[in-house]
């Protein structure tokens, strides 16, 4: 069964035992549970259930497998012929959690 859920802004279709990359949950730990209750979309095919905008009484579950950041991005920038150069970047905190099960 597959779902489309909505987590930070961000649409994802998730099955079960499948493993996202999110941006960071505030105050969670490597092995917390979270419950999804944004859902779009639930099921596949012609047993497809959709929602306006959510479906009522469904969710998914997931788990957070570790909390880490994400590779660095390097921010450039530069005005030619002004000897203007700036070089900055950062790591997105990312949580990477697994789907456990989906409930319609």
């Amino acid at each position: 069964m597959k779902a489309t859920i909505r987590t930070q802004g961000r649409q994802f279709t998730v099955s079960e035992g499948d493993v996202l990359k999110v941006n960071a949950y505030p105050n969670t730990e490597a092995g917390d549970s979270i419950d999804l209750s944004e859902v779009l979309m639930v099921g596949e095919g012609t047993e497809a259930r959709f929602g306006s905008p959510l479906i009522e009484g469904a969710s998914v579950k997931a788990t957070v497998l570790e909390n880490k950041k994400d590779k660095k991005i390097v921010i450039f920038k530069k005005k030619r012929r002004q000897g203007y150069k700036r070089r900055r970047g950062h790591r997105q905190h990312l949580s990477v959690i697994k789907i456990e099960s989906i409930n319609a």
